[in-house]
This record gives structure tokens, C-alpha cells and sequence, in this order.
């Protein structure tokens, strides 16, 4: 323990043991005096003339005999009684006890003899904690002028980032986002040499923000910078800032920016902005301690990157998924000049993010990066960050040597499709949900747009009893009317196909359902791909039913139009699936067969058992999969 902690609770046990041996002196010492009852014992030594003198407080007697008396209680051992101790009944008349006191010659004291030492106890009882309040309030006075104590509340706990740190993290640990990386890159370089910029005129940016989904490297290319920048690096989350006690997040902010300008040039991250920086127009009236915590601390933000002086090398970089709900005042050019967009890497950057997290994974020599790469659209950096790392554990528990291309396979479908379930099926359940993924397979097999059938299986996964993977050749930005006719067709087709087989429907096809409606309203209302409703924003397809850019609320009779396009998208989709599987029932029953008998088929052999020829086709990619939901 450090010197001055040591000083500071030797000083409290010295206050608590004075405190101690002050109350010992106000109560005393524990009464020796034996408690006896008025009568009969009290009035009997009275009346024999064995009572020497007596004090009185209120109905409380206490005495002294002449000559030592036994005491017999009911219960317990008889008692040699000295000093005595009794309560008056209240219904005794005090005139026939100062009588038969007289009588005996017994001294009556006015006062106890402890009154002098009472009135000693009331003061130090009355002022003591007074005195120790003000002693607290020094002390915790005191503390804070030193910056320890409470006084630490209001002090940032931003995290300063070395160069010298061993984790330190640069641009060569960062790929497939290389725009991203080009633009801070050029900030870096602005620290580094801001004379160059200068001469001509430039200035550094005050703010730099990342925006983005989860998982695309926001954080990591933040963790780069400060590796690459030879600057102080000041990393804390927006969170860190709020506390519950109003205006702590305030004064963490001004101390922040002052650490950062004392070590300027310097860079200060905020990760998860959103936090703190929410548009303040949701409040109503400010009526919430919360809210206002929240409004001062980004009030102090603005004012602090507003308030930087001419020739200050301080730079803000901060970190959201959620730019739309940020407060215009912190995005407005001043503040964040630079909103730079991070999102998922392309085949080319996801081969190279492989690269980066197999590096130290000995892979065997049947592993392509390039046919897993293409196997992952829409992952991000963290996807595959997760995905090397569950095909390592793949190949441990198998007892690999090496991670072979099976391994990331198996974690491939672990991550999209979810881990085998031990669940006991009847022989019914098994076979109605080989005929409904075989449905599903076939349609979209046979249907122009549709994307080629990659894997069918009907192993339980996660919540599925069953599951189709249909993706496309390479990464797709945009769908074609054809493409999303024949995206819902196929998920209509485990539907139509129970139809055709048994003549009845069951709720495994609950997420096909769901998902179809998804596009066929969103071919409506968002795409303008109806000619009833045309090229008009109606809704946005999101949860939290905010209103798309130029949306405004549907009318009632607009909104009966909707789903009137919706359902009729739907029921011709239906109509054209049912006639395509019942002209190729043949199809469809062998490829029932088949995935009976060996319950997972890859693409090349679910094409052969549907009679069809495989599409030459680039390896099965992340795409879409239609799961199948167990029956509620």
C-alpha cells in the first residue's frame, strides 16, 4: 500500500478509536448494582433499618445497604446484594414511602451521582457529529483538489494507446476495405507532416466518422491509425462518458480534450457514438435526468471540437453503426467534415481478409481462399474472423493435423444454417420435410432468375427441420422484377409441394411466408415494381416503422391497393409453382428419394437426382437458405 493511503486510514482507525472511547465515557461502565423488586425486598430493608442512602430519577431507585442481604429470585441462584437497583410502581402513594423512609433514617440524594458525567455525554452526543460532518467535508475536499476520491468521477478513463504496446495493430492488419484505409491513411499523414498541407492552404479535419453495419472493422481500422500515427491515441466509448450523476459526462468530455491538446498532435476515438450523440429532438422537455446526462455530455462534445484553437493537431475519429439517428449539429461540416462509409468487402477484399486470419493457421493443402471467399458473400470481417476460427475447432475435434476444406465447410453451414440438432423424426415428419425441400430445390431449379441450388438437407439445423441453400454465381448489389418473382416462387415451392403430395398444407412453411411477403411488399411499396401502386414510397420494411426519405403515411385506400398488388404478386406466383411441380412430379419424387436416402445433397448430385444437368458454376457461396421452421 502506497505511503499516502497508509496516512489516510491510520487516520481513520484513530478517529474511530477516540470515537470509541468517547461513548465508553458517555455510557460507562457497565452497572455493578443488583436489580431488585420494590416489594417485597426493597420495603422489607427499608423497614428493618439495613438501608444506608438512597438516589432517585424519576421511578428508578438506586441504594445502598448497611450490612450485606440475600436476595432469592423466582428463578436462577440466590444473590448477595450491596448496591441495588429498583423501579417505584407508579399506583405507590410517594408520601407512604418518604414516610417510612424518615422513619428509618434513610439519606435521599436530590441528584444521581453520575449527573456531572450526563451532562458531559449529552454535549459530545449533540456536537460529535457535527464535528465529524465537517471533518468529512474537509477531508473529501481535500481529495478532490488532488484529483482522487470522488474527484475521479469527472476525470476521464479514456485509454492512452502506445506505440510500444505489444497488441499494436497497423494498416498491414487491415484488408478488403482499402478505400477506407486511403482515407486514413491521408489523416495519419496529415499528423505526421502538417506543413505539407498547410503551405497550400489545407487544413487538418476536426472529425473523422466511421459509419457502417457490425462487424465491418470500424474499431479495428481506429486501433490501426493509432498504430500507424506517430500521435497520442485517446481510445473511450461513448458509454464511458455517462454516469449517474448529472454532469459527470460533461467534465470526462473537457478533461478528455484537454489531455488530447496538452499532447497534441493527437487523435481521440469515440466508439459507438450513438450513445451519447443521438438527434436531442426526441426528448420531450428534458424532464428525464438520463436525457439530460446524455444532452450535456454532447453538448460539451460540440463545444469542445468547435472550440480547438488555430493550429491545434487534434483530430476526432469516432464509430457508429447508426448515422441516421446522430444530431445534425455533430455531423455538420466543422465538426465531422469526413462521414467516410465502411461496409462489407467485395471476393477480392474478403480473399484478403482470409489471408490476414490465417496467418497463423497451418491450412491443408486442399484449402483455396479464393473458392471460400466466394463462398462468403455479404460476410464481414468479423464473419470471417468467426468462420476460420470455428473451421479451426472443426479440425481440432476431429484431430487434424491441419485445417482442411472440409472443415471450413462444415463451418460455413454451421454459421448460416446452424448446428446439427439431435432430434428423433418420425418416419412421416422425415419424409414430409424431404418433400418439402425437394419443392423447394426444383423451383428453383426449373425457374428463369432463380439462383442455383447449392446444398438440400434434411438434418435439423438451429430451428429448422430442413434447410435449401440457393445462392448466386457472385456478389450481388441488386435484383432484377424477375429475380424476386423468382426468389418468392421459391420459397412458395416446399408449400405447393406438400399440396401436391398429400393435399394439405402444414406450419413448417411459416419463415418461407415471412419471407416472401417481405419481397412481394417490398416490390410494392418500396421498388415501384407494381403498376397499380407505381414508383411511390409507400413503406420501408423496417421494425421500427420510421418513414423511408420522400415516404410519407399511406392513405387507407393506397394501403388497400398494397396489399391487394401484394396478394395478387403472391397468388400467381402460387398458381405458376403448383403447374410447374405438377408437370415434373417425376422430378420432384426422385429427388425425394434421393434425399431420403442420403438426407444432404450437394449441388451437383441434386441436380443429377432431379434428372438435370449441373450448372458449371463457380462453389457454393453464402447466398440465401430456405429454412423450414419445426411445425408449432
Amino acid at each position: 500500500m502506497v505511503p499516502g493511503r497508509m496516512r489516510t486510514w491510520l487516520a481513520l482507525l484513530l478517529g474511530l478509536l477516540v470515537l470509541n472511547l468517547a461513548l465508553s465515557f458517555i455510557t460507562g461502565r457497565p452497572s455493578e448494582r443488583a436489580q431488585v423488586p420494590y416489594q417485597p425486598f426493597f420495603t422489607q430493608q427499608v423497614a428493618d433499618g439495613n438501608v444506608q442512602a438512597i438516589s432517585s430519577q424519576e421511578e428508578t431507585i438506586q441504594g445502598e445497604l448497611k450490612e450485606k442481604a440475600t436476595y432469592d429470585p423466582p428463578e436462577g441462584d440466590p444473590v448477595e446484594v450491596t448496591e441495588f437497583e429498583t423501579q417505584v410502581p407508579t399506583f405507590v402513594t410517594t408520601d407512604e414511602l418518604t414516610r417510612l423512609l424518615a422513619d428509618n433514617d434513610v439519606v435521599v440524594n436530590a441528584e444521581r451521582p453520575d449527573d456531572g458525567r450526563n451532562i458531559l455525554g449529552t454535549l459530545l452526543l449533540g456536537f460529535l457529529p457535527t464535528l465529524l460532518l465537517i471533518g468529512a467535508f474537509v477531508w473529501i475536499a481535500r481529495r478532490q483538489a488532488a484529483g482522487a476520491g470522488l474527484g475521479r468521477f469527472g476525470r476521464s478513463t479514456a485509454r492512452r494507446v502506445q506505440r510500444s504496446d505489444a497488441e499494436r495493430v497497423t494498416f498491414d492488419d487491415v484488408a478488403g476495405i482499402d478505400e477506407v484505409e486511403n482515407e486514413l491513411a491521408e489523416v495519419v499523414d496529415m499528423l505526421k507532416h502538417p506543413e505539407r498541407y498547410e503551405r497550400l492552404g489545407a487544413r487538418l479535419p476536426r472529425g473523422v466518422l466511421l459509419y457502417g453495419p457490425p462487424g465491418t472493422g470500424k474499431t479495428l481500422l481506429a486501433r490501426a491509425v493509432a498504430g500507424e500515427a506517430d500521435a497520442a491515441f485517446f481510445s473511450m466509448s461513448a458509454s464511458e462518458f455517462i454516469e449517474a450523476i448529472v454532469g459527470v459526462g460533461a467534465s470526462r468530455v473537457r478533461d478528455l480534450f484537454k489531455q488530447a491538446q496538452e499532447a497534441a498532435p493527437s487523435i481521440v476515438f469515440i466508439d459507438e457514438l450513438d450513445a451519447i450523440g443521438r438527434s436531442r429532438s426526441g426528448n420531450v422537455g428534458g424532464i428525464s435526468g438520463g436525457h439530460d446526462e446524455r444532452e450535456q455530455t454532447l453538448n460539451q462534445i460540440l463545444t469542445e471540437m468547435d472550440g480547438f484553437e488555430v493550429g491545434t493537431t487534434v483530430i476526432v475519429l469516432a464509430a457508429t453503426n447508426r448515422p441516421e439517428i446522430l444530431d445534425p449539429a455533430l455531423l455538420r461540416p466543422g465538426r465531422f467534415d469526413r462521414r467516410i462509409a465502411v461496409q462489407p468487402p467485395d471476393r477480392p477484399g474478403r480473399v484478403e481478409i482470409l489471408k490476414i486470419h490465417t496467418r497463423k493457421v497451418p491450412l491443408a493443402d486442399d484449402v483455396e481462399l479464393e473458392r471460400i471467399a466466394a463462398s462468403t458473400p455479404g460476410m464481414t470481417g468479423a464473419d470471417i474472423a468467426l468462420l476460420v476460427n470455428e473451421a479451426s475447432l472443426f479440425a481440432a475435434r476431429r484431430g487434424n493435423r491441419a485445417v482442411t476444406a472440409a472443415d471450413f465447410g462444415d463451418a460455413i453451414e454451421k454459421i448460416i444454417l446452424g448446428a446439427e440438432r439431435q432430434v428423433v423424426m418420425t418416419s412421416a415428419d422425415r419424409e414430409r420435410t424431404a418433400v418439402h425441400e425437394s419443392g423447394h430445390a426444383l423451383v428453383g431449379m426449373l425457374t428463369p432468375g432463380a439462383d442455383p441450388v447449392r446444398k438440400i438437407s434434411i438434418i435439423p439445423r438451429g430451428q429448422a427441420l430442413g434447410v435449401t441453400l440457393s445462392t448466386p454465381d457472385t456478389d450481388r448489389y441488386g435484383y432484377g422484377r424477375e429475380e424476386l418473382i423468382a426468389r418468392i416462387k421459391v420459397a412458395l415451392g416446399g408449400r405447393a409441394a406438400e399440396r401436391l403430395v398429400y393435399g394439405e398444407i402444414t406450419t413448417g412453411a411459416e419463415s418461407d411466408i415471412q419471407q416472401l411477403t417481405q419481397i412481394a411488399r417490398g416490390m410494392v411499396g418500396r421498388w415501384g415494381m407494381s403498376e397499380a401502386i407505381g414508383p411511390i414510397a409507400v413503406t420501408d420494411g423496417r421494425a421500427d416503422g420510421a418513414l423511408l426519405p420522400g415516404a410519407s403515411p399511406a392513405s387507407e385506400g393506397t394501403q388497400r391497393m398494397v396489399d391487394e398488388e401484394v396478394r395478387r404478386l403472391v397468388d400467381d406466383a402460387e398458381h405458376e409453382v403448383l403447374l410447374l411441380l405438377e408437370r415434373e412430379r417425376g422430378r420432384l419424387d426422385g429427388l425425394t428419394r434421393a434425399l431420403l436416402e442420403h438426407e444432404t445433397l450437394d449441388g451437383p448430385d441434386a441436380y443429377r437426382a432431379a434428372g438435370l444437368d449441373p450448372p458449371a458454376l463457380d462453389p457454393v457461396d453464402e447466398g440465401r437458405a430456405t429454412t423450414d421452421a419445426p411445425a408449432a
